[in-house]
This record gives structure tokens, sequence and C-alpha cells, in this order.
């Protein structure tokens, strides 16, 4: 793994698709630690996080979650997540967040060094493409460990530097066995994507 600590330096995470890879291999993401880690490499210039919340009357266990990130580091990007019934009589939900982190990784390219993609999205491989142009060393964040791997060969091979997700996760995560201890003796703070766990998902 490859960081200059004098590089200006930005994350984009996507919610989703970190929970998604994080689910997989085994482990809850501790936000906190996640922005120490990379602190720790390089100058972050900003942390972006992006997710798609199911409106809802009820107060949101999710706000807990989003003030925490808003008030510890992070610029959190979201947008209602749009639920339908389709033809079959099975829920579905619209909430891609892809044009909002490409036009943020668009905007930021000019000010930064090194783009943070966590995804693997391959539909993203045009976006680094076009900021490696403009002089951004970039690097993708997902796994090639889940079977499927969770990451397009054509994303992998655009990026820069690729880093196996499961081989830094101890600096960040905790296991779902401390988890589930906890969420005995407490409410849970959900994550946004939990919402969609049990739910298919459409892309916009």
């Amino acid at each position: 793994m490859f960081f200059q600590p004098d590089e200006r330096t930005c994350l984009f995470i996507d919610g989703s698709s970190l929970y998604s890879a994080s689910r997989h291999l085994g482990f809850d993401v501790d936000y906190r630690n996640l922005l120490t880690f990379f602190r720790s490499k390089c100058h972050i210039i900003r942390a972006y996080y992006y997710s798609a919340i199911l409106e809802s009357e009820e107060y949101s266990p999710l706000k807990p979650l989003t003030d925490w990130l808003v008030y510890n580091g992070y610029s959190l990007v979201t947008k209602t997540a749009r639920e339908f019934v389709d033809q079959n009589g099975r829920r579905r939900v619209k909430g891609s967040m892809d044009i909002e982190l490409a036009v943020d990784m668009m905007e930021m390219a000019p000010k930064i060094d090194h783009a943070v993609l966590f995804s693997g999205d391959a539909d993203f491989r045009r976006l680094l493409e076009s900021v490696q142009r403009q002089g951004v060393r970039t690097t993708v964040v997902s796994s090639v460990r889940t079977s499927p791997p969770l990451i397009g060969d054509d994303l992998r091979r655009q990026a820069d530097q690729f880093i196996e997700l499961a081989d830094i996760a101890a600096q960040f995560t905790r296991r779902q066995s401390e988890a589930r201890v906890t969420r005995q003796q407490q409410a849970p703070v959900r994550h946004p994507a939990d919402q969609f766990s049990e739910l298919d998902h459409d892309e916009d």
C-alpha cells in the first residue's frame, strides 16, 4: 500500500458498497478508526460518505450515525431512495449514488493529488480514467476474496493501486461477534445500507 504523507488525498466512500464488502468479509466498520487510519498515511483533504436513505415518518435510527459522520470529519452526501413494488409484488429500491460521487470527484480533481474510491463498481472505470488524465493518482478499496469478487476487473486494472479490504480491515473494524454482544445490550445504530439488506436493489 503506497501513500505519501504530504499527498492531498480525498476519500470517496460508497456507503452501500463498503457495507456489502464488510458484511461478506465478516466485520463491522468503525468509521472513527477508518478516518484515523487514512489520516496516518496521507493528508486527507475531505472524506465523502454517500448513502441513499429510505424516507420514514417515524424517527430514524440512522440519525445518530449520520449526525456522527457530519460532526466527526466526514462530508455526508445523501438522497432519498425510491421504493416501489414491481410486477411480481416484490419490494424494490432505487438509490444509486454514482452520479453524486462522480460529480464530487471531478470537482475535487484539480485540488487533490490522490483519490481513494471505496467501491468495486466497474462503472467507475471511466471516472478514474478521467481524473487520472488530470494528474490524480487513484486507489480503489474493495475485495476479491468474496465469491464472487466485489470489484470489476476493468476498475481494478484502471486504478493505480488496488487495496484488498480484508488486508487492512483490522485497522478500522470490529468483529461481528463483538457487535452481536453489543446489540444484546443496547439498541443498535444501524448503517444506512442495513435498511436495504433484505430488499432487492435496482440502480438508477
